[in-house]
């Protein structure tokens, strides 16, 4: 059974390492080596950093970091905001219709986004936000059952008590919020900042369908744009989905641990 165990890990590590050495292994050949060799074969020159080069001025990569940050920035901003506001609400008070509430996110979770996209379309092309940075971080601000679950899981295990003596003390409930509720909630935030910035970061159908301007690319979009001049240099192409996929990597090696440890913890609380 060991075995069979390890041969699974390792089958499965295969399925997800093959592909990111054979994108980086071709972005480092040329043209001619190509033509020539499979996918995984090593290149002439491990050194040969000129697809790079090309990929990141051809295909504006800079800017489309720049944007990609920006909408990062505030859509993961308002997440945590919005998210961690609505887990205090629902667990804190009591109030009508409470439970039609959290059926309510549990069913726009549900329905098939797609089913939503012509209305949500004309609703964010009536607020004149098309084709400008704030189209994609209004639907991203729409936060996810994911997060919220995240923090009231984390809420759920903070003490009324704490709430009580800071009633006594004249507090009010934002002031609770702010200064109690939100600092337990780090190990909830690291986590929901990591998933959403991930889902964000990787996101292609929102930025391709709200911002047809090539100056408001994403890298996602940016990317897919750029492979038209290019569309049979492979080599270049590679070099740009690794220069894509390496500063979300570099994120997720660092911060991994705030990832297992926050879906734990919130798992158990």
């Amino acid at each position: 059974m060991r075995a069979v165990k390890y041969v699974c890990l390792v089958a499965a590590s295969a399925v997800v390492l093959v592909p990111l050495v054979a994108i980086v292994l071709t972005s480092l050949r040329t043209s001619r080596e190509m033509a020539d060799q499979s996918p995984l074969a090593a290149p002439a020159d491990w050194f040969n950093l000129h697809n790079y080069v090309v990929a990141f001025t051809d295909g504006h990569m800079l800017r489309a970091l720049g944007n990609t940050a920006f909408i990062l920035f505030f859509s993961v901003l308002g997440t945590v905001v919005i998210g961690s506001m609505t887990a205090y609400a629902v667990d804190r008070f009591r109030f009508r219709f409470r439970r039609v509430v959290l059926a309510g996110f549990l069913v726009a979770a549900l329905v098939p986004g797609v089913t939503t996209q012509v209305a949500t379309y004309q609703i964010v092309n009536g607020l004149g936000a098309v084709d400008t940075r704030w189209a994609p971080i209004l639907l991203y601000l729409g936060t996810d059952i994911v997060s919220i679950t995240i923090f009231l899981q984390f809420v759920r295990s903070i003490p009324v008590a704490l709430d009580e003596a800071a009633r006594l003390d004249g507090a009010g409930s934002f002031t609770i919020y702010r200064r109690i509720i939100l600092p337990l909630l780090r190990p909830a935030i690291a986590t929901v900042v990591i998933i959403k910035g991930v889902a964000v970061y990787n996101d292609f159908y929102v930025p391709f369908l709200y911002l047809p301007d090539d100056s408001l690319g994403t890298i996602s979009t940016s990317l897919f744009r750029f492979k038209g001049p290019y569309g049979a240099h492979w080599e270049v192409i590679s070099a740009g989905a690794a220069l894509v996929i390496i500063p979300s990597l570099l994120v997720f090696l660092a911060l991994q641990r705030f990832i297992y440890s926050g879906l734990s913890a919130g798992a158990t609380k």
